[in-house]
Protein backbone atom coordinates (compact mmCIF):
# COMPACT_ATOMS: atom_id res chain seq x y z
CA UNK A 1 0.00 0.00 0.00
CA UNK A 2 1.02 3.60 -0.54
CA UNK A 3 1.41 6.30 2.07
CA UNK A 4 -2.09 7.71 1.53
CA UNK A 5 -3.81 4.32 1.78
CA UNK A 6 -1.77 3.27 4.81
CA UNK A 7 -2.63 6.52 6.57
CA UNK A 8 -6.31 5.78 6.00
CA UNK A 9 -5.82 2.27 7.39
CA UNK A 10 -4.00 3.70 10.40
CA UNK A 11 -6.88 6.07 11.15
CA UNK A 12 -9.41 3.21 10.94
CA UNK A 13 -7.71 0.66 13.17
CA UNK A 14 -10.03 -0.85 15.77
CA UNK A 15 -7.88 -0.14 18.81
CA UNK A 16 -4.94 1.94 19.93
CA UNK A 17 -2.70 -1.14 20.14
CA UNK A 18 -3.62 -2.01 16.54
CA UNK A 19 -2.71 1.55 15.61
CA UNK A 20 0.70 1.31 17.29
CA UNK A 21 1.45 -1.88 15.35
CA UNK A 22 0.14 -0.36 12.12
CA UNK A 23 2.75 2.40 12.46
CA UNK A 24 5.36 -0.02 11.09
CA UNK A 25 3.33 -0.42 7.89
CA UNK A 26 3.11 3.35 7.56
CA UNK A 27 6.86 3.71 7.97
CA UNK A 28 7.53 1.07 5.29
CA UNK A 29 5.07 2.67 2.86
CA UNK A 30 6.49 6.17 3.43
CA UNK A 31 10.11 5.08 3.03
CA UNK A 32 9.21 3.23 -0.15
CA UNK A 33 7.20 6.09 -1.67
CA UNK A 34 9.38 9.02 -0.62
CA UNK A 35 9.07 12.34 -2.37
CA UNK A 36 7.34 15.60 -1.63
CA UNK A 37 3.82 14.15 -1.79
CA UNK A 38 4.50 11.59 0.94
CA UNK A 39 6.11 14.27 3.08
CA UNK A 40 3.11 16.56 2.63
CA UNK A 41 0.65 13.83 3.64
CA UNK A 42 2.70 12.92 6.71
CA UNK A 43 3.18 16.55 7.72
CA UNK A 44 -0.57 17.09 7.67
CA UNK A 45 -1.14 13.98 9.77
CA UNK A 46 1.62 14.93 12.23
CA UNK A 47 -0.20 18.09 13.28
CA UNK A 48 -3.76 16.72 13.29
CA UNK A 49 -5.10 17.51 16.79
CA UNK A 50 -8.01 15.11 16.38
CA UNK A 51 -5.84 11.99 15.95
CA UNK A 52 -2.73 12.20 18.08
CA UNK A 53 -2.03 8.48 17.64
CA UNK A 54 -1.69 8.85 13.87
CA UNK A 55 0.28 12.06 14.42
CA UNK A 56 2.98 10.17 16.33
CA UNK A 57 3.12 7.46 13.68
CA UNK A 58 3.43 10.09 10.96
CA UNK A 59 6.33 11.80 12.77
CA UNK A 60 8.29 8.55 12.96
CA UNK A 61 7.50 7.82 9.33
CA UNK A 62 8.94 11.20 8.38
CA UNK A 63 12.15 10.05 9.99
CA UNK A 64 12.42 7.31 7.35
CA UNK A 65 11.71 9.46 4.28
CA UNK A 66 15.09 10.43 2.84
CA UNK A 67 14.11 13.75 1.38
CA UNK A 68 15.29 17.19 2.42
CA UNK A 69 11.71 18.37 2.81
CA UNK A 70 11.20 15.74 5.56
CA UNK A 71 14.07 17.31 7.50
CA UNK A 72 12.44 20.72 7.15
CA UNK A 73 9.17 19.41 8.58
CA UNK A 74 10.88 17.70 11.50
CA UNK A 75 12.89 20.84 12.31
CA UNK A 76 9.66 22.81 12.51
CA UNK A 77 8.10 20.15 14.76
CA UNK A 78 10.93 20.57 17.28
CA UNK A 79 9.39 23.93 18.22
CA UNK A 80 5.75 22.83 18.17
CA UNK A 81 3.51 23.86 21.07
CA UNK A 82 2.75 20.23 22.01
CA UNK A 83 5.42 18.50 24.03
CA UNK A 84 4.66 15.04 22.64
CA UNK A 85 5.20 16.30 19.08
CA UNK A 86 8.57 17.86 20.02
CA UNK A 87 9.54 14.66 21.82
CA UNK A 88 8.75 12.31 18.95
CA UNK A 89 10.36 14.65 16.42
CA UNK A 90 13.58 14.50 18.45
CA UNK A 91 13.28 10.72 18.52
CA UNK A 92 12.65 10.52 14.76
CA UNK A 93 15.76 12.62 14.07
CA UNK A 94 17.84 9.84 15.63
CA UNK A 95 17.25 7.75 12.50
CA UNK A 96 18.40 10.51 10.16
CA UNK A 97 21.64 12.11 9.11
CA UNK A 98 22.63 15.12 11.26
CA UNK A 99 20.79 18.33 10.50
CA UNK A 100 22.55 21.39 11.88
CA UNK A 101 19.35 23.45 12.10
CA UNK A 102 17.95 20.86 14.53
CA UNK A 103 20.83 20.90 17.02
CA UNK A 104 19.64 24.02 18.86
CA UNK A 105 16.15 22.57 19.31
CA UNK A 106 17.58 19.32 20.63
CA UNK A 107 19.84 21.18 23.05
CA UNK A 108 16.86 23.17 24.35
CA UNK A 109 15.16 19.89 25.19
CA UNK A 110 18.29 18.65 26.99
CA UNK A 111 18.30 21.86 29.03
CA UNK A 112 14.64 21.35 29.97
CA UNK A 113 15.40 17.79 31.06
CA UNK A 114 12.92 15.03 31.78
CA UNK A 115 12.05 12.20 29.44
CA UNK A 116 12.17 14.47 26.40
CA UNK A 117 15.65 15.60 27.37
CA UNK A 118 16.76 11.97 27.45
CA UNK A 119 15.34 11.41 23.96
CA UNK A 120 17.10 14.50 22.59
CA UNK A 121 20.35 13.48 24.28
CA UNK A 122 20.19 10.08 22.56
CA UNK A 123 19.83 11.73 19.17
CA UNK A 124 22.76 14.07 19.82
CA UNK A 125 24.83 11.08 20.92
CA UNK A 126 24.06 9.31 17.64
CA UNK A 127 24.89 12.40 15.59
CA UNK A 128 28.17 12.98 17.43
CA UNK A 129 29.68 9.89 15.82
CA UNK A 130 29.61 11.60 12.40
CA UNK A 131 29.80 15.34 13.24
CA UNK A 132 31.45 15.50 16.67
CA UNK A 133 32.93 18.98 16.24
CA UNK A 134 29.62 20.60 15.30
CA UNK A 135 27.76 19.00 18.21
CA UNK A 136 30.55 19.81 20.66
CA UNK A 137 30.75 23.47 19.63
CA UNK A 138 26.97 23.85 19.90
CA UNK A 139 27.06 22.29 23.37
CA UNK A 140 29.91 24.53 24.47
CA UNK A 141 28.04 27.61 23.28
CA UNK A 142 24.82 26.56 25.01
CA UNK A 143 26.66 25.89 28.27
CA UNK A 144 27.89 29.49 28.40
CA UNK A 145 24.35 30.82 28.69
CA UNK A 146 22.94 28.19 31.08
CA UNK A 147 23.43 28.64 34.83
CA UNK A 148 20.87 26.33 36.45
CA UNK A 149 22.68 23.41 38.12
CA UNK A 150 20.60 20.54 36.71
CA UNK A 151 20.66 21.91 33.17
CA UNK A 152 24.42 22.46 33.28
CA UNK A 153 24.94 18.93 34.57
CA UNK A 154 22.88 17.50 31.69
CA UNK A 155 24.83 19.51 29.12
CA UNK A 156 28.16 18.42 30.61
CA UNK A 157 26.97 14.82 30.68
CA UNK A 158 26.02 15.10 26.99
CA UNK A 159 29.44 16.56 26.22
CA UNK A 160 30.94 13.42 27.75
CA UNK A 161 29.32 11.35 25.00
CA UNK A 162 31.38 13.08 22.30
CA UNK A 163 34.92 12.17 21.31
CA UNK A 164 37.54 14.77 20.54
CA UNK A 165 39.73 17.49 22.01
CA UNK A 166 36.95 20.05 22.53
CA UNK A 167 34.86 17.86 24.88
CA UNK A 168 37.92 16.56 26.70
CA UNK A 169 39.24 20.06 27.34
CA UNK A 170 35.88 21.28 28.65
CA UNK A 171 35.37 18.23 30.89
CA UNK A 172 38.79 18.65 32.49
CA UNK A 173 38.12 22.31 33.16
CA UNK A 174 34.72 21.68 34.74
CA UNK A 175 36.00 18.73 36.79
CA UNK A 176 38.50 20.89 38.71
CA UNK A 177 36.44 24.09 38.84
CA UNK A 178 35.54 24.65 42.49
CA UNK A 179 32.93 27.27 41.56
CA UNK A 180 30.80 24.67 39.76
CA UNK A 181 28.09 22.80 41.74
CA UNK A 182 28.89 19.25 42.76
CA UNK A 183 26.35 17.80 40.32
CA UNK A 184 28.05 19.52 37.38
CA UNK A 185 31.54 18.53 38.47
CA UNK A 186 30.42 14.95 39.12
CA UNK A 187 29.04 14.73 35.57
CA UNK A 188 32.39 15.89 34.18
CA UNK A 189 34.44 13.59 36.41
CA UNK A 190 32.36 10.53 35.56
CA UNK A 191 32.53 11.37 31.85
CA UNK A 192 36.33 11.60 31.92
CA UNK A 193 36.38 8.00 33.07
CA UNK A 194 34.88 7.01 29.71
CA UNK A 195 37.32 8.99 27.55
CA UNK A 196 40.22 6.60 27.74
CA UNK A 197 43.49 6.71 29.67
CA UNK A 198 46.07 9.40 29.10
CA UNK A 199 48.47 11.19 31.38
CA UNK A 200 46.33 14.29 31.93
CA UNK A 201 43.10 12.39 32.68
CA UNK A 202 44.77 9.98 35.07
CA UNK A 203 46.54 12.81 36.90
CA UNK A 204 43.33 14.81 37.38
CA UNK A 205 41.38 11.78 38.58
CA UNK A 206 44.19 10.75 40.92
CA UNK A 207 44.32 14.20 42.48
CA UNK A 208 40.55 14.38 42.94
CA UNK A 209 40.40 10.87 44.40
CA UNK A 210 42.70 11.91 47.25
CA UNK A 211 40.00 14.14 48.71
CA UNK A 212 36.87 13.28 50.64
CA UNK A 213 33.18 13.40 49.91
CA UNK A 214 31.11 12.35 46.96
CA UNK A 215 33.35 13.95 44.31
CA UNK A 216 36.30 11.89 45.56
CA UNK A 217 34.16 8.74 45.32
CA UNK A 218 33.14 9.62 41.76
CA UNK A 219 36.81 10.24 40.89
CA UNK A 220 37.86 6.87 42.32
CA UNK A 221 35.30 5.10 40.13
CA UNK A 222 36.39 7.15 37.11
CA UNK A 223 39.99 6.17 37.83
CA UNK A 224 38.95 2.52 37.79
CA UNK A 225 37.19 3.06 34.47
CA UNK A 226 40.37 4.62 33.07
CA UNK A 227 42.95 2.17 34.32
CA UNK A 228 41.42 -1.24 35.08
CA UNK A 229 41.03 -3.52 32.06
CA UNK A 230 38.21 -5.98 31.58
CA UNK A 231 39.14 -9.33 33.09
CA UNK A 232 38.69 -12.59 31.16
CA UNK A 233 36.96 -15.60 32.66
CA UNK A 234 39.22 -17.53 35.07
CA UNK A 235 40.26 -20.87 33.52
CA UNK A 236 38.94 -22.79 36.53
CA UNK A 237 35.44 -21.33 36.18
CA UNK A 238 33.11 -24.03 34.83
CA UNK A 239 29.61 -22.75 35.49
CA UNK A 240 27.55 -19.92 34.07
CA UNK A 241 27.56 -16.32 35.26
CA UNK A 242 24.15 -14.63 35.12
CA UNK A 243 23.35 -10.98 35.82
CA UNK A 244 19.98 -9.58 36.92
CA UNK A 245 18.95 -6.10 37.97
CA UNK A 246 16.31 -3.86 39.48
CA UNK A 247 17.50 -0.28 39.80
CA UNK A 248 14.58 1.15 41.76
CA UNK A 249 15.49 -0.51 45.05
CA UNK A 250 18.41 -0.79 47.47
CA UNK A 251 18.98 -4.55 47.43
CA UNK A 252 21.36 -6.21 49.87
CA UNK A 253 21.99 -9.77 50.97
CA UNK A 254 20.16 -9.34 54.28
CA UNK A 255 17.14 -7.58 52.69
CA UNK A 256 17.54 -4.88 55.31
CA UNK A 257 15.70 -2.27 53.21
CA UNK A 258 12.64 -4.36 52.30
CA UNK A 259 9.42 -2.42 52.81
CA UNK A 260 10.97 1.02 52.27
CA UNK A 261 10.01 2.79 49.05
CA UNK A 262 10.22 0.44 46.07
CA UNK A 263 12.06 -2.21 48.08
CA UNK A 264 9.24 -4.73 48.01
CA UNK A 265 8.46 -7.97 46.20
CA UNK A 266 10.87 -7.62 43.30
CA UNK A 267 13.80 -6.92 45.63
CA UNK A 268 12.99 -9.99 47.69
CA UNK A 269 12.53 -12.08 44.55
CA UNK A 270 15.96 -11.24 43.13
CA UNK A 271 17.75 -12.10 46.36
CA UNK A 272 15.96 -15.44 46.75
CA UNK A 273 16.25 -16.23 43.05
CA UNK A 274 19.98 -15.52 42.96
CA UNK A 275 20.59 -17.65 46.04
CA UNK A 276 18.52 -20.49 44.60
CA UNK A 277 20.33 -20.39 41.23
CA UNK A 278 23.75 -20.55 42.87
CA UNK A 279 22.63 -23.25 45.31
CA UNK A 280 21.09 -25.30 42.53
CA UNK A 281 24.20 -25.05 40.39
CA UNK A 282 26.79 -25.65 43.09
CA UNK A 283 26.90 -29.35 42.52
CA UNK A 284 26.78 -29.26 38.71
CA UNK A 285 30.46 -29.46 37.84
CA UNK A 286 31.36 -30.68 34.40
CA UNK A 287 34.05 -29.78 31.96
CA UNK A 288 32.02 -27.44 29.83
CA UNK A 289 29.77 -24.51 30.67
CA UNK A 290 26.11 -24.64 29.84
CA UNK A 291 24.47 -26.48 32.71
CA UNK A 292 24.99 -25.13 36.19
CA UNK A 293 24.90 -21.51 37.35
CA UNK A 294 28.08 -20.74 39.25
CA UNK A 295 27.70 -17.00 39.86
CA UNK A 296 24.79 -14.57 39.99
CA UNK A 297 25.26 -10.80 39.94
CA UNK A 298 22.36 -8.76 41.31
CA UNK A 299 22.54 -5.06 40.41
CA UNK A 300 20.62 -2.32 42.22
CA UNK A 301 20.94 1.39 42.96
CA UNK A 302 23.11 2.96 45.64
CA UNK A 303 25.87 5.44 46.41
CA UNK A 304 29.23 5.96 44.73
CA UNK A 305 31.01 4.73 47.84
CA UNK A 306 28.87 1.58 47.81
CA UNK A 307 29.61 1.04 44.13
CA UNK A 308 33.32 1.23 44.81
CA UNK A 309 33.10 -1.27 47.66
CA UNK A 310 30.99 -3.76 45.69
CA UNK A 311 33.49 -4.08 42.81
CA UNK A 312 35.79 -6.35 44.84
CA UNK A 313 32.91 -8.78 45.38
CA UNK A 314 31.90 -8.59 41.74
CA UNK A 315 35.46 -9.28 40.60
CA UNK A 316 35.83 -12.34 42.80
CA UNK A 317 36.14 -15.64 40.96
CA UNK A 318 34.38 -17.55 43.75
CA UNK A 319 31.08 -19.27 43.05
CA UNK A 320 28.61 -17.04 44.84
CA UNK A 321 25.70 -14.62 44.65
CA UNK A 322 27.31 -11.18 44.45
CA UNK A 323 25.60 -7.82 44.91
CA UNK A 324 26.67 -4.73 43.00
CA UNK A 325 25.68 -1.07 43.05
CA UNK A 326 24.87 1.26 40.17
CA UNK A 327 25.51 4.68 41.72
CA UNK A 328 23.41 7.81 41.33
CA UNK A 329 23.88 11.32 42.62
CA UNK A 330 21.07 12.72 44.72
CA UNK A 331 18.03 11.17 46.32
CA UNK A 332 16.33 8.06 44.88
CA UNK A 333 13.60 8.78 42.34
CA UNK A 334 10.57 6.77 41.29
CA UNK A 335 10.90 4.57 38.22
CA UNK A 336 8.67 6.84 36.15
CA UNK A 337 11.07 9.74 36.78
CA UNK A 338 14.32 7.80 36.30
CA UNK A 339 14.59 8.02 32.50
CA UNK A 340 17.00 11.02 32.57
CA UNK A 341 19.51 8.80 34.41
CA UNK A 342 20.21 6.77 31.27
CA UNK A 343 23.90 7.65 30.90
CA UNK A 344 24.70 7.13 34.58
CA UNK A 345 22.84 3.81 34.48
CA UNK A 346 24.71 2.58 31.41
CA UNK A 347 28.04 3.62 32.89
CA UNK A 348 27.38 1.83 36.19
CA UNK A 349 26.15 -1.36 34.51
CA UNK A 350 29.08 -1.40 32.09
CA UNK A 351 31.59 -1.02 34.92
CA UNK A 352 30.09 -3.94 36.86
CA UNK A 353 29.88 -6.30 33.88
CA UNK A 354 33.47 -5.53 32.87
CA UNK A 355 34.68 -6.14 36.42
CA UNK A 356 32.84 -9.48 36.53
CA UNK A 357 34.71 -10.87 33.55
CA UNK A 358 32.68 -12.91 31.09
CA UNK A 359 28.92 -12.81 31.73
CA UNK A 360 26.95 -15.53 29.97
CA UNK A 361 23.50 -13.93 30.12
CA UNK A 362 21.66 -10.96 31.58
CA UNK A 363 18.04 -11.32 32.64
CA UNK A 364 15.88 -8.25 32.08
CA UNK A 365 12.28 -7.57 33.03
CA UNK A 366 9.97 -4.55 32.75
CA UNK A 367 10.13 -1.69 30.26
CA UNK A 368 12.07 0.75 32.43
CA UNK A 369 15.34 2.68 32.41
CA UNK A 370 17.30 -0.28 33.80
CA UNK A 371 16.19 -2.50 30.94
CA UNK A 372 16.89 0.22 28.36
CA UNK A 373 20.41 0.84 29.67
CA UNK A 374 21.27 -2.81 30.29
CA UNK A 375 20.17 -3.87 26.82
CA UNK A 376 22.42 -1.19 25.31
CA UNK A 377 25.42 -2.35 27.35
CA UNK A 378 24.65 -6.01 26.62
CA UNK A 379 24.81 -5.29 22.88
CA UNK A 380 28.13 -3.47 23.34
CA UNK A 381 29.64 -6.38 25.29
CA UNK A 382 27.93 -9.11 23.23
CA UNK A 383 26.05 -10.57 26.21
CA UNK A 384 22.91 -12.64 25.45
CA UNK A 385 19.66 -11.26 26.87
CA UNK A 386 16.92 -13.29 28.50
CA UNK A 387 13.82 -11.11 28.65
CA UNK A 388 10.69 -11.69 30.70
CA UNK A 389 7.91 -10.55 28.36
CA UNK A 390 4.69 -9.29 29.90
CA UNK A 391 1.92 -7.24 28.26
CA UNK A 392 3.08 -4.04 29.96
CA UNK A 393 2.19 -1.33 29.08
CA UNK A 394 -0.06 -3.09 26.57
CA UNK A 395 -2.60 -4.29 29.12
CA UNK A 396 -2.91 -0.79 30.55
CA UNK A 397 -3.33 0.72 27.10
CA UNK A 398 -5.98 -1.86 26.22
CA UNK A 399 -7.86 -1.26 29.47
CA UNK A 400 -7.82 2.53 29.15
CA UNK A 401 -8.81 2.27 25.50
CA UNK A 402 -11.73 -0.04 26.28
CA UNK A 403 -12.98 2.27 29.03
CA UNK A 404 -12.78 5.34 26.81
CA UNK A 405 -10.25 7.12 29.02
CA UNK A 406 -7.52 6.81 26.37
CA UNK A 407 -8.51 7.87 22.87
CA UNK A 408 -6.88 8.85 19.61
CA UNK A 409 -7.60 12.47 20.45
CA UNK A 410 -5.66 12.44 23.73
CA UNK A 411 -3.12 9.65 23.26
CA UNK A 412 -0.18 12.01 22.71
CA UNK A 413 -1.05 14.15 25.73
CA UNK A 414 -1.25 11.07 27.97
CA UNK A 415 1.93 9.71 26.40
CA UNK A 416 3.85 12.77 27.62
CA UNK A 417 3.71 11.37 31.14
CA UNK A 418 3.16 7.63 30.62
CA UNK A 419 5.56 7.12 27.67
CA UNK A 420 3.33 4.35 26.32
CA UNK A 421 4.74 4.50 22.79
CA UNK A 422 8.38 4.32 23.93
CA UNK A 423 7.78 1.51 26.42
CA UNK A 424 5.77 -0.55 23.93
CA UNK A 425 8.53 -0.15 21.35
CA UNK A 426 11.14 -1.11 23.92
CA UNK A 427 9.29 -4.34 24.72
CA UNK A 428 8.88 -5.06 21.01
CA UNK A 429 12.59 -4.56 20.28
CA UNK A 430 13.79 -6.56 23.28
CA UNK A 431 11.45 -9.46 22.53
CA UNK A 432 12.71 -9.53 18.94
CA UNK A 433 16.41 -9.29 19.84
CA UNK A 434 16.53 -11.42 22.99
CA UNK A 435 18.28 -14.79 22.86
CA UNK A 436 15.36 -16.20 24.87
CA UNK A 437 12.09 -14.89 26.25
CA UNK A 438 10.22 -15.94 29.37
CA UNK A 439 6.45 -15.59 29.74
CA UNK A 440 4.09 -15.85 32.69
CA UNK A 441 1.11 -18.22 32.40
CA UNK A 442 -2.20 -16.68 31.38
CA UNK A 443 -5.57 -18.33 30.60
CA UNK A 444 -5.23 -17.28 26.94
CA UNK A 445 -1.48 -16.74 26.73
CA UNK A 446 -1.03 -17.24 22.98
CA UNK A 447 -4.01 -15.05 22.10
CA UNK A 448 -3.10 -12.29 24.56
CA UNK A 449 0.55 -12.14 23.49
CA UNK A 450 -0.52 -11.98 19.85
CA UNK A 451 -3.30 -9.42 20.30
CA UNK A 452 -1.70 -7.24 22.99
CA UNK A 453 2.04 -7.42 22.30
CA UNK A 454 2.08 -8.66 18.71
CA UNK A 455 4.20 -11.76 19.47
CA UNK A 456 3.22 -15.16 18.05
CA UNK A 457 4.90 -17.64 20.38
CA UNK A 458 4.17 -20.51 17.96
CA UNK A 459 6.56 -19.18 15.32
CA UNK A 460 9.72 -19.90 17.31
CA UNK A 461 8.65 -22.04 20.28
CA UNK A 462 12.26 -22.92 21.10
CA UNK A 463 12.90 -19.25 21.99
CA UNK A 464 10.04 -19.00 24.50
CA UNK A 465 9.54 -20.53 27.94
CA UNK A 466 6.41 -20.28 30.06
CA UNK A 467 7.37 -20.24 33.75
CA UNK A 468 4.98 -19.69 36.62
CA UNK A 469 5.85 -17.53 39.59
CA UNK A 470 6.10 -19.57 42.76
CA UNK A 471 6.36 -19.38 46.53
CA UNK A 472 9.58 -20.00 48.44
CA UNK A 473 8.42 -22.64 50.94
CA UNK A 474 11.80 -22.67 52.69
CA UNK A 475 11.33 -19.07 53.76
CA UNK A 476 7.81 -19.77 54.99
CA UNK A 477 8.94 -22.80 56.99
CA UNK A 478 11.78 -20.83 58.54
CA UNK A 479 9.37 -18.05 59.50
CA UNK A 480 7.00 -20.58 61.08
CA UNK A 481 9.87 -22.05 63.07
CA UNK A 482 10.91 -18.63 64.31
CA UNK A 483 7.34 -17.77 65.23
CA UNK A 484 6.90 -21.02 67.16
CA UNK A 485 10.13 -20.55 69.09
CA UNK A 486 9.27 -16.93 69.86
CA UNK A 487 5.76 -17.77 71.01
CA UNK A 488 6.71 -20.73 73.18
CA UNK A 489 10.47 -21.02 73.65
CA UNK A 490 10.38 -23.08 76.90
CA UNK A 491 8.17 -25.73 75.36
CA UNK A 492 10.37 -26.01 72.33
CA UNK A 493 13.51 -26.43 74.43
CA UNK A 494 11.82 -28.89 76.75
CA UNK A 495 10.89 -31.23 73.95
CA UNK A 496 14.30 -30.84 72.31
CA UNK A 497 12.68 -29.77 69.07
CA UNK A 498 14.93 -28.42 66.35
CA UNK A 499 14.00 -25.52 64.10
CA UNK A 500 13.17 -27.92 61.28
CA UNK A 501 10.97 -30.07 63.52
CA UNK A 502 9.17 -27.02 64.87
CA UNK A 503 8.61 -25.81 61.32
CA UNK A 504 7.21 -29.17 60.29
CA UNK A 505 4.88 -29.20 63.28
CA UNK A 506 3.70 -25.69 62.68
CA UNK A 507 3.18 -26.40 59.01
CA UNK A 508 1.21 -29.51 59.86
CA UNK A 509 -0.97 -27.59 62.27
Amino acid sequence: MGTHTTLDTMRQTRSILDGIRCADDLTIAASRDGGIRAVRLLAQAATDPGDQLTAIAAIHSLGQVFDESADDVLVSLLTHDSLFIREHAAWAFGARLPRFEAISGLLSMVVDGGFSGMIAQRTLEQWSSSVPVHVALALEGTLIGVHECGARARLVETMGLIAGRIPERLLRRVAVDGSEPNAVRAAAIAAIGDLGPNEANIRIMSDLSQGSGVLADVARLALIDLTVPAYPRPPWSRGLTVAQLFLHADIDRELSQVGAGDNGGIATLLVRLGDALVSGGSGGGGSARGGSVERVLTLSRGSFAGALTSLSEVGSSLAEHAFATVPFLGEPVASVDAWPRRIATQRGIRRILRAAGTVDAIHLRMADIGTLAASTVARELDIPIVFTVAPDPHSVIHSLDSSGVLTRANFGTVDETEHFWFRARLVQRLAADAAHTVLFPRPELRRDMRDLVGIDIRQHPERHSVIAEGIDLTVIERALADARLTADPPAAHATGATGATSAAGAAGA
